[in-house]
């Protein structure tokens, strides 16, 4: 773990609350990272590989939404999403609710893409916790995660 910084705990929480709560940060940025190192992808930037997942997730979407929901201009959106059709990997089609907007989906090579990502991703995280860790490690991150899956709930 990172070597541990005389940072103020705020009042009314417990040490070990605020060194988990930076500790998890650390840990899942890290983790997040390797995962995207495993299938990157290099003729796709990471804008092009989130925004590629975004559509996957969304289905249907315009670009002022996915824009939105990346947190990023409408127009860093578009020069993104005109990448990614001219590598075949979405199509956008007009709103049939109307007809000034313009749907963005995955191509067939577009879901391919993300599952062959996916399914990289999940054999590596397999393959790492198989090797890395004894059964019993093993249970005890399981364990863990379902504590941390209370993190998640509103």
């Amino acid at each position: 773990m990172e070597q541990q910084r005389s940072e103020e705990v705020p009042e009314g929480v417990s040490a070990s609350a605020a060194r988990a709560a930076r500790d998890l940060r650390v840990v899942f940025s890290r983790l997040r990272r390797r995962i995207r190192e495993v299938a990157q992808d290099e003729d796709l930037t990471p804008s092009q590989v989130s925004a590629l997942t975004l559509v996957g997730k969304h289905g249907a979407a315009t670009a002022s939404a996915l824009a939105s929901a990346e947190g990023v201009r409408p127009q860093s959106m578009a020069t993104t999403l005109a990448a990614l059709e001219q590598r075949g990997l979405i199509r956008r089609r007009p709103d049939p609710d109307d007809g000034r907007r313009q749907l963005v989906t995955l191509t067939e090579g577009g879901r391919e893409r993300i599952e062959g990502d996916r399914q990289i991703r999940e054999e590596w995280l397999t393959r790492a916790l198989e090797d890395r860790f004894t059964e019993s490690e093993r249970q005890t991150l399981v364990e863990a995660f379902t504590l941390m899956e209370r993190l998640t709930r509103s």
